[in-house]
């Protein structure tokens, strides 16, 4: 059997992390929690459980960050693969089975490239799906096209962050951005590694309408360009590494 983390990065999450991670440990008992810096008493709760793995950053230092924490524990261990979910409630912890199946069947897994598993949320419709806000389904929308105009790739979402990866495909990531547009950076360099990508559907459930992505992020235009200028840097510094490699 493939032995898979399967990681939660929680910043602020004291209402909702311990039914998350009980539910997350009914299907698997291999659970590493990145507290990226909480200071509503998420710490302390994860300091009374014995039954997960956690990770705490002093400061909170961002989304890409404590993923980035989440896949440097990976590979210092036996680790097969990675699973990351997130802690607050939209996803359901009963399909990381199935992430886990999806990336080790793939034909690609045993090659050197690995493979990336990535939940989709508009791959298919199911009964009870939120209605997501405008400006985030729209955003998504268009960051979702460039990235597939640009890399040759053919996702139907880019920010899912359900994902399974196989160790094989986390050696070939070196991810620098820190924050929430981390994915972008993913993609960039999963394409110019080669990196196999499925998608797999996941139901689109919104629990809090109102999430803030923190600041001037928050406004939809500044949000946006933001997620362009990822996109761009990742796609330079990809450039610059091969222009390096091929000298």
């Amino acid at each position: 059997m493939p032995k898979f983390l399967t990681a939660l990065p929680v910043y602020n999450e004291v209402a909702h992390v311990s039914a998350v991670l009980d539910e997350v440990l009914h299907f698997t008992p291999h659970v590493l929690v990145v507290d990226d810096g909480s200071t509503d008493g998420t710490a302390d709760l994860l300091a009374k459980r014995r039954d997960i793995r956690s990770v705490r950053h002093e400061t909170n230092r961002g989304y890409g960050a404590a993923l980035a924490t989440a896949f440097a524990t990976t590979l210092a261990g036996d680790w097969d693969g990675l699973v990351t979910i997130d802690c607050d409630g939209q996803h359901q912890p009963q399909l990381i089975p199935a992430f886990i199946s999806a990336a080790m069947l793939d034909p690609h897994s045993v090659q050197s490239t690995g493979t990336i598993v990535s939940g989709s949320r508009y791959l298919k419709h199911f009964e009870g799906d939120s209605q997501p806000p405008e400006s985030r389904r729209r955003i998504n929308a268009e960051i979702t096209a460039e990235i597939n105009a640009k890399l040759g790739l053919g996702l139907t979402d880019a920010f899912c962050g359900f994902k399974a990866y196989t160790r094989s495909a986390i050696e070939l990531l070196h991810i620098n951005e820190t924050g929430y547009a981390m994915p972008l950076e993913v993609w960039v360099q999963a394409a110019a590694a080669a990196v196999n990508i499925v998608e797999l559907p996941v139901p689109l459930v919104y629990l809090d309408l109102a999430r803030s992505f923190g600041g001037a992020l928050d406004d939809a235009a500044t949000r946006l360009a933001y997620y362009r200028c990822v996109l761009d840097r990742a796609e330079m510094a990809v450039g610059a590494a091969a222009h390096t490699a091929a000298r």
